[in-house]
């Protein structure tokens, strides 16, 4: 028999589900869709795991049911839903509906009773019906033809609940879960069941008497006098339980199944949906997603350009240029330019004098690649006007992407992912076509948040000195880094024999499973943590134990060596071009603070803790005999700029005195004179200095400078109550983040913390953190490009043989 298959969603609980298992959402307008996109993949497993002829989903009212009127104290002290919970529910249903999917709810019942009634009316040989949902309750409406699909953990994991499955787990058929209530009750739902039995209890009853009308009726055999009392004095709260638990299964509600078909979904419906809540990254799950994707709107046919001079003097004449170009690594894949017109890269010499006219505005994408690919064709762009990932970034600086299929989302509501390269290469097509109307809507919206200085002044010029600093690289001597690499691995040879010397056999120490073994079982060392997979080993647990015995302290040195040769030595020797230089790639658009980074390899990060992490900052060497490497640095740039956004008096006068702020913090937490301020009380005032504006807590504090939790409280209440500015200041961008959703640099660059208004409290404490921190870490970061974008024009101005080579951050 083929048998046709219903799916029953328990909404309200799926999206809970999803809501606690996910991090916060938002889209650019505002909306979290955290919890939404949550379900929306549950969704889609479904579609591929179950292949579903039929889905209803049913939803909770907020009006009381049956429940509440018998039993006022049903669901009492059930915490609220979280605000940015309930926001979701109606966006919800609005994704649903747009999949043909039913929904169902009814004032004065819950979505348990209708599921319960659905199923009920269904169920049948030839179909069967499967209940997602993370209540036990509906273990109660398992059937032949009915499965429960138990949401255990997270929105993944699934236990499959058949008549069998009940029985292993319970001893008794699914009828009796109401049984097992009424006697245990139900602490979620407030359900008082019997005072002093819990399940184990309850389950021994059930086996041995049976349901719950013949455990009252068999009270007598039972021998445990305090049981027997429970059960005596609260017989009527365990009838009433079992009521209260007993799902309702002759709802006055209908729905025609065959209008829920799943395959009848329209994609069109579901992409509207998805572009309003950007899950750009879902879009190839749908049915049909190319085919689709076509119709929606008239892709333009690419011309190729075969050298017509028009089309270049048009561009002349209208002084912009539109163009992308695509890479595939660092060669060029496609160049699209006005009038959709496609260009060889044997044509490109064509455009010579359009690329270098400073009068000719540029708008592209990813105008850093277009740098560097040109300067190696001998041709150095001028006139860049406008990037579009830059401003993409500048708006929402926390996104993923910022491709062309993203912006075209964001701003037209077209959206594209597809795989197949012809279509792409219209989309482009597309894209060059619609710069100068997405370009005017991107300006308006970087106006609203006043990010026009930090765009013209900062961002795009910058796209040109970080292109500059790529192509000149940093020379190394690699001879020193292969001799600091053969004693680093002597070294490690010597500290490998050591550790097994005192473990007294040989193992490997890369492994935590079995440096677990050999600490806590052989060498009785405390066991600190545990992991799923065994014994913690990591670097704080090893810090603790470093007392405890002389191996610990040598794995710890062990590791940091291994890391130096394999991180340091093994990969800069290996990113060591032909030329000598390392050419590291600057990222302009990668951190949510604005700062810049460094990658393939990271050059931001070489280490100065350990003598050898130190010379190996000696192998970075002057590209000539002649030359130097001359290092500049911003002195204690954040705490000024905290002085600043603050209008602390004492932090000011510190700086405007030029006196040793850390000396000076110590002075004032600590009430003595500066001259009496020890190494250690400066060190501490220090990790405050730097710690406050990270949201550094009592307990950080007592664990980075290793002293009580109460001594640390003092030193940040003592800092708060002389830094009284600090502490306003620190309040208001919290403030300011919870009501705006964002908060911003002096420059005015943005950051989206929906962290802040959630209602889990560690997701909430690191909103509350970032909102601290991130004014002025990214104040900071628009100072030093600032200085670099300075730098580099008066090199070029007073041209100077200098070359900006490194920008690093602590």
């Amino acid at each position: 028999m083929n048998k046709k298959k219903l799916v029953i969603l328990d909404g309200n609980s799926l999206i809970n589900r999803a809501f606690y298992a996910l991090p916060p959402m938002i889209t650019s307008e505002g909306q979290p869709t955290g919890a939404i996109y949550g379900f929306t993949t549950m969704l889609f497993k479904i579609f591929q795991d179950i292949e579903p002829d039929y889905i209803i989903s049913t939803f909770d009212k907020k009006s009381p049911t049956f429940r509440h009127i018998e039993y006022k104290e049903y669901k009492a002290g059930r915490k609220k839903m979280p605000e940015e919970l309930a926001q979701q529910i109606e966006p919800l249903k609005e994704l649903l509906s747009s999949f043909n999917i039913g929904i169902l709810e009814l004032d004065g019942y819950e979505a348990d009773d209708i599921i319960g009634t659905i199923s009920k009316k269904y169920e049948a040989p030839d179909l069967e019906v499967f209940i997602y949902t993370g209540d036990k309750d509906s273990f109660q409406l398992v059937s032949d033809y009915t499965k429960v699909m138990f949401t255990r953990k997270g929105i993944t994991e699934i236990d499959v609940y058949d008549r069998a499955a009940i029985k292993a787990k319970y001893g008794f058929s699914p009828d009796g879960i109401i049984d097992l209530k009424g006697l245990m009750g139900d602490a979620s739902d407030n359900i008082p069941g019997v005072a002093g039995v819990g399940e184990k209890t309850a389950l021994k009853l059930l086996s041995e008497y049976g349901p719950l009308e013949k455990v009252y009726e068999n009270i007598d055999k039972i021998t445990g006098k305090k049981l027997k009392e429970n059960l005596e004095l609260h017989k009527d709260e365990a009838f009433l339980s079992k009521r209260l638990a007993t799902i309702d299964r002759n709802v006055p509600i209908d729905i025609d199944i065959e209008s829920t078909e799943f395959d009848q979904y329209d994609p069109k419906l579901v992409k509207e949906v998805f572009k309003r809540f950007e899950f750009r990254s879902l879009m190839d799950k749908l049915k049909n997603s190319n085919e689709e994707t076509l119709v929606e709107i008239q892709l333009p046919d690419i011309k190729l350009f075969n050298e017509d001079k028009t089309v270049i003097q048009d561009i002349i004449n209208n002084k912009t240029f539109n163009f992308i170009m695509e890479f595939n690594g660092k060669e060029l894949d496609k160049f699209i330019i006005n009038e959709n017109y496609s260009v060889s890269e044997e044509s490109i010499i064509d455009f010579k004098n359009v690329f270098e006219s400073e009068i000719i505005l540029k708008n592209t994408i990813e105008a850093k690649q277009v740098y560097n690919y040109l300067r190696g064709k001998g041709i150095e762009m001028e006139g860049l006007d406008f990037d579009f990932e830059i401003a993409s970034y500048l708006l929402n600086p926390s996104e993923s992407h910022y491709d062309v299929n993203s912006i075209l989302q964001k701003n037209e509501g077209l959206m594209f992912n597809s795989n197949n390269q012809d279509e792409h290469y219209k989309v482009l097509g597309l894209f060059v076509g619609k710069m100068e109307s997405i370009k005017c809507k991107m300006l308006e919206e970087i106006d609203r948040f006043g990010m026009r200085d930090l765009l013209y002044r900062v961002e795009m010029p910058l796209v040109k000195v970080l292109s500059e600093m790529e192509t000149q690289g940093f020379a190394v001597d690699k001879e020193i880094l292969n001799q600091i690499g053969f004693e680093l691995s002597e070294e490690i040879d010597l500290l490998t024999a050591q550790i097994h010397d005192l473990a007294g056999e040989e193992f490997n120490i890369n492994s935590p499973k079995q440096l677990g073994v050999i600490l806590f079982e052989k060498l009785n060392l405390p066991a600190l943590k545990k992991t799923k997979t065994g014994y913690s080993t990591n670097a704080e647990v090893l810090d603790e134990l470093s007392s405890k015995h002389g191996i610990v302290e040598k794995i710890l040195n062990y590791r940091q060596l291994v890391k130096l040769k394999s991180t340091y030595i093994d990969g800069l020797i290996g990113s060591i071009n032909e030329d000598g230089k390392i050419h590291s790639s600057f990222n302009q658009t990668v951190t949510t603070t604005g700062r810049i980074s460094s990658t393939e390899p990271n050059l931001q990060n070489i280490p100065i803790k350990l003598e050898q992490g130190r010379r190996i900052r000696k192998a970075f060497i002057p590209t000539k005999g002649d030359y130097v490497i001359l290092s500049a640095d911003y002195s204690q740039i954040e705490l000024r700029v905290l002085a600043h956004i603050s209008k602390d008096e004492n932090l000011i006068d510190a700086f405007r005195n030029n006196q040793d702020i850390h000396r000076r913090t110590a002075s004032e937490i600590l009430n003595i004179p500066m001259e009496q301020v020890t190494s250690m009380e400066r060190n501490r005032a220090k990790a405050i200095n730097f710690g406050i504006v990270y949201g550094l807590s009592d307990f950080g504090l007592s664990r980075d400078i290793k002293i009580p939790i109460k001594d640390a409280k003092k030193y940040i209440d003592n800092y708060f109550d002389r830094y009284k500015g600090v502490k306003e200041y620190l309040d208001l961008a919290i403030e300011e983040g919870r009501t705006n959703g964002y908060v911003k640099t002096l420059m005015n660059r943005i950051r989206y913390i929906p962290e802040i208004n959630t209602s889990n409290r560690n997701i909430k404490m690191l909103g509350e953190r970032l909102a601290m921190n991130t004014p002025i870490q990214g104040t900071a970061a628009d100072i030093i490009k600032i200085a670099m974008v300075n730098v580099s024009n008066r090199i070029k101005n007073e041209k100077l043989n200098s070359r900006l080579i490194l920008q690093v951050h602590d």
